[in-house]
């Protein structure tokens, strides 16, 4: 069983940064897969970011390329959702999930461990 911790959400004006976590505990490999996704009120959850291969590979929402990043913290099965140059479309409830799956090079076909989701809010 994955346990998902998401941390490090809060407000911040446009333009301004922040840094979210994701730890998933519970197993002893490196997990293939691991993403951030957000979710605005009355709209459907959309995936941001993923860290897949065993941390990497790295793919991107359009609408956050060159403004956020996703990298593998130090820490085993931590990854880390750096936000830059926030704007106010970028807000929501920002949930971290993985497969649980050990890293053998396949893809990411369902994200089975939720985190309980950390709130971002920017205002113009």
């Amino acid at each position: 069983q994955v346990t998902v911790v998401e941390s490090g959400g809060g407000s911040v004006q446009a333009g301004g940064s922040l840094r979210l976590s994701c730890a998933a505990s519970g197993v002893s490999y490196i997990i293939q897969c691991i993403a951030w996704f957000r979710q605005v009120s009355g709209k459907e959850r959309e995936g941001v970011a993923t860290l897949y291969g065993g941390g990497r590979m790295k793919t991107y929402h359009d609408s956050v390329k060159g403004r956020f990043t996703i990298s593998q913290d130090n820490a085993r099965n931590t990854v880390v959702l750096q936000m830059d140059s926030l704007k106010p479309e970028d807000a929501g409830m920002y949930y971290c999930a993985t497969d649980g799956m050990p890293d053998a090079g396949g893809s990411c076909e369902q994200w089975k461990y939720w985190g309980q989701g950390t709130q971002v809010t920017v205002s113009s």
